[in-house]
């Protein structure tokens, strides 16, 4: 036994010697970073959030019905899906049937393994509900909410059986192969703005770092490696190193950088800020070897029909982006295309530039 043992060694020093490597199977979070890099050669994906679930003309009944599953807004305007789908977990901590959009968890489980079979790129973010008010994410009426989850805090217990659900519906996600799903994991996005209960005024920057890692290290003791993590500011229009460092989980502990950058407000202020941004997660994720990504954008029920080819395509242009992702159509409320909109045509145009990539040109 110990002589097949010390053979064994000396075949695999002598690989190294010859230039040769042991095979060792990566991780499905490892091969989804590979894929996006390549990916990126090309161009950046484009990304919808809620996609198949409901759209500006349409609500999704959720029924089953086979005439409605599959149905999508980009899909109907340019007959190709998005490359990137995004869904949101909120109210899985409570164990609800339904997330916080009121679409069900086992919808979402079934859309997000489809759009993974049929060649595409899923990301979630997690919107959980204030465990120290009951309130929603958004409510920041207490400033010590984030404290009362991190050890030693009143909701410290609480907080944990939340995690472990999102652990729990993260484990029921498998390919046909029963391997898990490889995912863009995108929690406590936004946290440079306070409009979240774990927002800049909301928790010190240790205590936002100590909610981050309390997260990743259970999901991580439970061997989730397929959730390539993501850390999405919003948009700053000043960031410096010693600003954008201030919150960072670190890159031990983050694959993806990117932010979320709507307009808001006037062209002009918002081309001058994702500009400003953008120049900076760039060489950022350049020198510390990151993906980037536009994780959230849009302009609110696009009152400019060419803002996508006019103002933001010229920008994402500049950047090694890997992918960009408009926030969902729901009812009076829309980010995204659909064929009966103004904005149709440029989505179009969108659609058929080379550098933007679609389902179809990534599978």
């Amino acid at each position: 036994m110990m002589k097949q043992y010390i053979y064994i060694i000396g075949i695999a020093m002598m690989m190294a010697a010859c230039g040769q490597k042991t095979i060792v199977e990566k991780t499905q979070s490892e091969q989804l970073a590979e894929r996006m890099q390549t990916l990126q050669q090309r161009g950046y994906m484009m990304g919808h959030q809620d996609d198949p679930f409901y759209g500006v003309t349409w609500a999704g009944t959720y029924s089953g019905d086979s005439a409605e599953l599959g149905k999508s807004d980009v899909l109907m305007t340019v007959g190709d899906y998005p490359a990137v789908m995004g869904f949101d977990l909120g109210g899985i901590e409570m164990d609800d049937a339904k997330n916080l959009d009121s679409v069900p968890f086992q919808r979402i489980h079934d859309e997000l393994i489809a759009h993974h079979e049929r060649g595409g790129i899923v990301t979630l973010s997690w919107h959980p509900r204030n465990p120290l008010t009951g309130g929603t994410a958004w409510d920041t009426s207490d400033s010590s909410v984030v404290r009362s989850v991190l050890p030693n805090g009143s909701q410290y217990e609480k907080f944990q059986t939340w995690i472990r659900r999102v652990g729990d519906f993260v484990a029921t996600l498998k390919t046909e192969e029963d391997k898990p799903l490889p995912i863009i994991f995108r929690p406590w996005h936004e946290n440079n703005g306070s409009w979240f209960w774990w927002g800049q005024k909301l928790c010190s920057d240790e205590e936002f770092r100590g909610l981050w890692k309390m997260l990743q290290d259970y999901l991580n003791e439970r061997g989730f490696d397929n959730l390539l993590w993501s850390y999405s500011p919003n948009l700053d229009g000043g960031w410096t190193e010693e600003r954008f460092l201030q919150r960072y989980p670190g890159n031990d502990r983050v694959t993806l950088i990117g932010e979320d950058a709507y307009q808001w407000g006037t062209e002009v202020d918002f081309k001058t800020a994702l500009n400003a941004d953008l120049a900076f997660l760039s060489e950022f994720a350049k020198k510390n070897q990151k993906l980037l990504a536009i994780t959230e954008c849009g302009m609110k029920n696009m009152p400019d029909s060419t803002w996508w080819t006019r103002v933001l395509k010229p920008i994402m242009d500049q950047y090694p982006l890997s992918y960009f992702l408009l926030w969902r159509n729901y009812k009076e409320e829309y980010f995204g295309p659909s064929p009966e909109l103004p904005c149709a045509a440029d989505f179009k145009q969108l659609y058929e530039a080379e550098n933007v990539l679609f389902l179809k040109d990534i599978k």
